[in-house]
């Protein structure tokens, strides 16, 4: 049996005036956030499902890496991940692209192995699998 995890999301009104709440019940960190047409799509204060899918890759990807490169032997010291995830209005709102950039501090690695392992994390972690109908891109570096 797999793990399981849940997020409730509750909504008022249409959707443009409307608003809604996210939360993450069993560990809490999102409580009644707020989301809503304004927080997706101008500049107000709250969250939006692109952000969220952002986190989520990130932290996927970061931590599929730092497993790729201690099974290679060579534990990283630190990995520093921003996953940007884009949606198009074009014949309807759909996600266009997901770019993730990585910069690491590995000791003893090459820029080849590096960009190597990095790529096997992005095709492999399940936040990229569940997302693979959109086109990812990926650039590795290593810092210092």
């Amino acid at each position: 049996m797999g793990i399981s995890r849940h997020a409730t999301a509750h909504w008022e009104g249409d959707l443009k005036a409307g608003k809604g709440q996210l939360s993450t019940p069993q560990s809490g960190l999102l409580d009644n956030t707020r989301y809503g047409f304004n927080s997706r799509f101008g500049d107000e204060k709250g969250t939006n499902p692109e952000e969220l899918i952002a986190a989520a890759h990130a932290g996927c990807f970061t931590m599929a890496l730092s497993a790729k490169l201690t099974e290679a032997g060579f534990p990283p010291t630190s990995l520093d991940t921003r996953a940007e995830v884009d949606l198009s209005m074009e014949n309807g709102p759909a996600f266009s692209q997901i770019r993730l950039k990585v910069k690491g501090v590995v000791p003893g690695i090459d820029a080849a192995k590096f960009q190597e392992l990095a790529t096997d994390a992005e095709k492999n972690c399940p936040v990229s699998k569940a997302l693979s109908a959109v086109p990812i891109s990926l650039e590795a570096e290593l810092a210092g």
